[in-house]
């Protein structure tokens, strides 16, 4: 009994312990104060990502270090975004990241740094 009761206290610790260092993972990235106001010129982009995946590390990287402003959805912790990834957009990997709104979004399947700069020209050029 004593054992059984054991555990399962470590258990809920280790439960505990990943809950948190998952939600830490989900933060939004920070841009450099400095360039906030530059950053203004950027439309709304999405990026549906896993914190394991090279792919999407890859594309959190290149716009964390060139300042440009994202919203990331980890899907394997936010069921919503998951439901999105497969309803909305229709797909099953990732990275997707979503530039724009409305019918003027552009939806790339993946990353590449050049395939990335040319969509977000095109959306900021409408």
């Amino acid at each position: 009994m004593m054992i059984n009761r054991m555990v399962a206290i470590a258990a809920l610790i280790m439960v505990t312990a990943v809950t948190c260092v998952a939600s830490e993972e989900a933060t939004q990235s920070h841009l450099n104060p400095v360039k906030a106001e530059a950053a203004k010129k950027y439309p709304r982009i999405v990026a549906y990502t896993v914190s394991w995946c090279p792919h999407c590390r890859a594309a959190k990287e290149y716009m964390t270090q060139h300042d440009i402003p994202f919203i990331n959805k980890d899907v394997e912790i936010d069921a919503k975004a998951m439901d999105e990834l497969t309803g909305k957009y229709q797909s099953q990997g990732v990275p997707v990241i979503v530039i724009g709104t409305g019918k003027d979004e552009v939806v790339l399947k993946g990353f590449t740094p050049e395939l990335f700069e040319e969509s977000l020209k095109k959306v900021q050029n409408k």
